[in-house]
């Protein structure tokens, strides 16, 4: 385990077009065919393209990719062009691992970017620590978890989940119903939502599990009536939370009878799910489609121009992409795609990007990140209604809540 301190902060950097536009110089000897040799730099991108976790992952592979266009456009990296090797993982975490191996070592990637379900991060997590790789993966989790072979920048659970259940607490919501898909995420969250209600005099009256892609959820919507809780805390993933809110909606529970907080939908989602069985409930992330800012109206507009105009954008897919401008940074500086010099150059690295000032904290690898609270409107979007205001220092071993301590 190893803990959490604080850095200095490098400067700012603006980005797309500013970020990378002396990318020129020799390429260093890191590992991957693209990083030592070839007339480009190979990078993976590895999420799940069927299955059913591709109604979130296929647009986090769009953004990325569309990252890797744009540090093309502004000169690629060493001299080179980034060139993409795109494998599905087929929301099953062994074919995670199996891709992760077939393209750290066949294809000979610089670095991946990947990954979902923490199922997939934990099957991962070994391949890369194995092959001294480098995986970049996008999505909020469950916290308790630093690797040297893992850059995360997606909100661990002080930046979503602890400010999620602050905001419930502010509302007067006592009594907590959780939710959640059967995998290591939910259970793992809901142990720290546990602890949590227990220092801050909130009851949880159940706790309920269904297999990833669920969709028999009238027995469950029946007990949360009964039980009456103030709130549920949700963490299905995948296409369950389609099947979870038409049910509850059909069973006459909307976001004012009933809210429910959850931490895996995002724009993306709510259009699967159908805004009208949603509307009004509240989430919990660090970027939305309407968050404010230069560097986000660039983001959004170069996503609907490539993708479409009635596509939307989404915290995980934000973080994808700035997962790949955060490596082309510390690749840049390092002169190099060697994992270890750009792990040393990426320490303190801080951007510009769409959800704002992000700042890779070293010593765990994870980053800064504003909290948000957002509540969904009825075009489907997401409108802020609470935040952090600052970002938030990664604190993944929740070392700074004594209501924590022994859960890691």
């Amino acid at each position: 385990m190893r803990e959490p301190f604080l850095r200095p902060l490098a400067a700012a950097v603006l980005l797309p077009a500013a970020l990378l536009t002396a990318c020129g110089g020799e390429s260093g000897d890191g590992a991957g065919g693209g990083a030592s040799g070839g007339s480009t730099i190979k990078v993976g991108v590895l999420h799940s393209l069927s299955g059913t976790m591709a109604i979130s992952e296929v647009t986090v592979k769009n953004s990325e990719t569309l990252a890797i266009e744009e540090v093309n456009a502004a000169g690629g990296l060493l001299g080179k062009k980034v060139e993409p090797v795109v494998e599905d993982g087929a929301s099953d975490w062994p074919t995670f691992a199996q891709k992760a191996q077939k393209l750290i070592k066949k294809d000979k990637v610089a670095t991946v970017f990947g990954g979902w379900t923490s199922a997939s991060r934990k099957a991962m997590l070994p391949v890369f620590e194995r092959n001294k790789a480098l995986l970049w993966y996008p999505v909020q989790y469950e916290g308790l978890e630093s690797s040297p072979s893992i850059f995360y920048t997606g909100a661990t659970t002080n930046q979503q989940i602890v400010p999620g259940l602050d905001y419930l607490k502010e509302k007067g919501k006592k009594k907590l119903y959780l939710v959640g898909s059967d995998y290591v995420f939910p259970r793992t969250a809901n142990k720290i939502i546990k602890a949590y209600a227990k220092a801050n005099g909130m009851q949880i009256l159940g706790e309920e599990y269904t297999p990833l892609g669920h969709t028999e959820y009238s027995t469950l919507v029946n007990k949360i009536g009964e039980a009456k809780p103030d709130a549920v805390f949700n963490t299905l993933n995948g296409d369950s939370n389609v099947a979870f809110f038409k049910q509850l909606r059909s069973a006459g529970f909307d976001a004012a009878k009933l809210p429910v907080m959850s931490v895996s939908i995002a724009e993306e989602e709510v259009k699967g799910i159908g805004i009208d069985n949603i509307v009004g409930q509240p989430v919990a992330w660090n970027y939305y489609e309407t968050t404010k800012g230069r560097a986000n109206d660039t983001f959004v507009k170069a996503f609907k121009a490539k993708y479409g105009t009635g596509k939307v954008t989404s915290d995980p897919m934000e973080a994808g992409y700035n997962a790949v401008h955060l490596w082309a940074a510390a690749v840049k500086k390092a002169g190099s795609t060697d994992p270890e010099a750009v792990k040393k150059a990426a320490a303190g690295l801080s951007l510009d990007l769409p959800e704002g000032k992000v700042t890779i904290d070293g010593p765990t690898q994870h980053v800064y990140k504003t909290a948000r609270i957002g509540v969904v409107r009825k075009d489907g979007l997401i409108d802020e209604v609470w935040s952090s205001k600052e970002p938030i220092k990664p604190d993944p071993y929740l070392k700074s809540y004594p209501w924590a301590a022994g859960l890691s």
